[in-house]
């Protein structure tokens, strides 16, 4: 494990494969008298000898020291070493377990040999069917794997000045982990390099479409040192136009079928020589899920939110970090197609497009909700437009498809450089809502979406996490984002970077959208059964309203991961199947056998705080309620879409046939109106009644500060659906919060259809450098935060 810089390229180093043990109380025996003589022998002779031996003057041979120096009194084996060797029940500890009923533990064995090499300690460990891991010559020590029984046999070995656990006692807890609550006992009680104890993403697939992953950096690296990129396919100019009349150039893409496998063929990119050359996808799939314990005293650990996850890199931007609507609704559907296949749960999309369509026509909505009905969850940056260049605060400028009310719509959080969470505030950049997408009705009516977003938000300022680099080895060249942008993105840092361990630095909402992604996937290990709209919800309901910021600021508040974790953890793991086969009614208890409702209120990093207990729905309505997660409401089937009085509902239709494995790859996804459904139960609390008109002089309607709504939840406060609410004949007989027109003032950021807007590279809150217009363009990162 590293505790300073990295080493260059090529140079050796040997990482540890255990996780710490938790803090815990350990007995002491109790005081005893000791004589002088007895307090030589035991303590002041070892210490002495010790001494001696650091400073270079060690006896000739192991032999030739003192026989007193050998006795265990000397506490030659840690505690914590002793205690798991005499506990009868296994330790909670990843450096000790019981293996076909031998205990067995991983040491660092700490030598006073002058033999470099420690031949004979080595020795020692193979002949007694050890394992030696590592060799640390500059401080000569072993890392070794040993029966549990052998310890202290090894303890009396002259040349054996300590025994201490591979614990982590070196590796800082990541500046993601520890704002977020991850690193609680109920989530990752502990973690090191190659392994993790708790939730840490394994087995599920986070789908990043971007500007590529590079699959060699070690972020991305197993405990086995194999990279967790699964796939890396290449979407960009897939789907270009061909200027030819006449002519078809799509394909039935059937399981199996030559179209098929030479259009895999044709966007594999996994052996790519640069698969990342502008920088921001590899940035963005590790802050999700980098297994890095990448640290210095000047960069913290840079572990990711899942570092066991596995990644699938589905490019879309190019090397500038722009590409176009259709490429990225081609890399939407290549997720949706092999979601199944490869277990894909998740999909972070840190790119928008800016739209004056409504949410139900706008193609990249259209697209996430085909995913979301396929089971994924959907992760969507809010964008970077919540301050305009003249520093005004700027409503109403989330894009597209961030603007759809199926996806998880992120902003940023600036944590002010601290892992407390108490001090921390909205990002200025950070966009806000309401949608602002449209219709015009038959009468010539325009009709003005108005959706709530952000639905939550995330650490998004400043974040140091993995930097791809091109090409060659042994020649490696910066990505087009650290290299642009040197001085403020990776110079600041001060590392000395090899190649597979580049660094740099980066904001935004982009940034913000994988640590919500990375959540996601712990969520969904954590109960499989989990649909994208329960994740959904689930984060929101736990989440920590931050003081001051409102509801189209900050959505439910800070995502708080402890608190998500223990609610997904009380429910039933079926729901996602029970859902699927229609065999779950509304009203139907949720809860797991035996499991009780979680307490409403979380501990992180000796912060308490109460849950803020708000769940957004049907677009511009907010409820509560523990009835939302002990009974199935109707809104947590992923295939319905509810925005106002319209709830869309989807069938999917699977690939049949001989060798294709049933309900595995998606053939269609319809979507149509739905016309009865009853969406939720009685008992439910709705809170936008208690909120008014909005205003933002008077901080109410939308412009409601979060915590404010979370305290009258908390007292009980809202209406309570007395009859649930009921989709009939294709109306909700029911109004959300609206947003009249004088109220935005954003109208003039959506340019027209088909254009976006770039926010390009923000120096510092108030200040844009270039705007420039692209189809679809990544988030941009603010290169120095507030």
């Amino acid at each position: 494990m590293r505790t300073s810089k990295a080493p260059h390229h090529g140079q050796a180093s040997h990482e540890a494969s255990a996780s710490p043990s938790m803090p815990r109380s350990v007995a002491c025996p109790a005081p005893r008298e000791m004589s002088w003589t007895s307090l030589f022998t035991r303590m002041l002779l070892p210490a002495m000898l010790f001494g001696i031996s650091m400073l270079g003057i060690a006896p000739s041979s192991a032999k030739a020291q003192a026989t007193d120096w050998r006795s265990a009194a000397r506490d030659t084996i840690s505690r914590d070493v002793r205690n798991a060797i005499g506990s009868s029940r296994a330790p909670k500890v990843n450096w000790a377990r019981d293996i076909r009923g031998q205990r067995y533990v991983q040491v660092i064995v700490t030598s006073n040999s002058t033999d470099r090499n420690m031949a004979d300690l080595r020795s020692f460990i193979t002949r007694t069917g050890g394992t030696v891991q590592a060799r640390h010559t500059s401080i000569r020590a072993l890392t070794v794997t040993m029966r549990a029984g052998l310890v202290n046999a090894l303890s009396q070995r002259r040349d054996v000045v300590s025994i201490t656990p591979n614990s982590q006692t070196a590796r800082t807890a990541s500046t993601l982990e520890a704002i977020t609550g991850t690193l609680t006992p109920d989530v990752r009680p502990g973690s090191t390099r190659t392994g993790y104890t708790g939730l840490d993403g394994s087995g599920i697939g986070i789908a990043v479409l971007d500007s590529g992953v590079m699959k060699a950096h070690e972020a991305f690296l197993d405990g086995s040192s194999a990279t967790r990129v699964m796939r890396n396919v290449n979407l960009v100019n897939a789907n270009l136009a061909n200027w030819t009349s006449g002519t078809d150039l799509t394909a039935t893409l059937q399981p199996g079928s030559a179209d098929r496998i030479a259009y895999e063929n044709q966007i594999a990119n996994d052996n790519a020589a640069t698969q990342d050359g502008d920088g921001h996808g590899t940035h963005v799939a590790a802050v999700a899920a980098a297994s890095a314990a990448y640290y210095s005293a000047s960069v913290p650990d840079t572990t990711g939110i899942a570092p066991g996850a596995r990644v699938f890199d589905v490019r879309v931007l190019d090397d500038d970090g722009t590409g176009n609507i259709s490429d990225a609704i081609a890399g939407i559907e290549w997720a949706v197609y092999h979601a199944r296949e490869y277990n894909i749960r998740v999909m972070n999309l840190s790119l928008a497009a800016t739209s004056t369509q409504t949410w139900q026509t706008d193609p990249l909505c259209a697209a996430v909700r085909e995913a979301a009905a396929a089971g994924i969850t959907v992760v969507v940056a809010a964008g970077n437009f919540g301050q305009s260049s003249t520093g005004r605060e700027v409503y109403g400028a989330v894009g597209s498809p961030g603007n759809d009310p199926s996806v998880i719509t992120v902003g940023s959080v600036n944590y002010r450089n601290t892992v407390a969470r108490d001090d921390d505030t909205v990002n200025l950049f950070s966009s806000r809502g309401p949608t602002r997408g449209s219709y015009v009705t038959a009468a010539g009516v325009r009709v003005v979406d108005n959706l709530l977003k952000p639905d939550l938000v995330a650490p998004g300022n400043r974040i140091v996490s993995a930097a791809a680099t091109k090409a060659d080895p042994q020649n490696p060249a910066w990505n087009h984002l650290a290299n642009t942008y040197y001085g403020s993105l990776v110079a600041p840092l001060g590392l000395t970077q090899g190649y597979g361990e580049t660094q740099m630095m980066l904001s935004g909402t982009s940034i913000a959208a994988p640590v919500v992604a990375g959540a996601a996937a712990l969520l969904v290990q954590a109960n499989p059964g989990l649909t994208p709209p329960l994740v959904k919800a689930i984060l929101q309901y736990t989440a920590q309203p931050l003081d001051g910021a409102n509801l189209l600021q900050q959505g439910a508040g800070m995502i708080n991961i402890e608190g998500a974790v223990r609610l997904a953890r009380a429910l039933r793991t079926d729901i996602a199947s029970q859902v699927e086969a229609g065999t779950i009614a509304v009203g139907e208890s949720l809860l797991a056998p035996d499991a009780t409702f979680p307490i409403e209120s979380s501990g992180i990093l000796d912060s308490g705080f109460n849950w803020g207990r708000i769940v957004y729905a049907g677009g511009n309505r907010i409820f509560s309620s523990r009835d939302l997660f002990t009974k199935y409401q109707g809104v947590w089937d992923p295939r319905l879409t509810w925005a106002g009085n319209l709830v869309l509902a989807r069938r999917v239709e699977y690939w049949s046939g001989a060798g294709i494995p049933a309900n595995t790859f998606p053939k269609t996804i319809t979507e149509s109106p739905a016309t009865s459904q009853r969406l939720l139960t009685q008992g439910v609390s709705r809170g936008d009644s208690l909120l008014g008109a909005s205003s933002t002089s008077q901080k109410s309607g939308l412009f409601t500060p979060t915590q404010t709504l979370a305290g009258l939840f908390l007292t009980s406060s809202g209406l309570v659906l007395s009859e649930g609410l009921v989709l009939s004949e294709g109306l909700v007989l029911s109004e959300g919060l609206v947003l009249s027109e004088g109220l935005v003032l954003s109208e003039g950021l959506v340019l027209s259809e088909g254009l976006v807007l770039s926010e390009g590279i923000v120096l510092s809150e108030g200040l844009v450098l270039s705007e420039s217009g692209n189809s679809v363009v990544s988030y941009r990162y603010i290169v120095s935060g507030e």
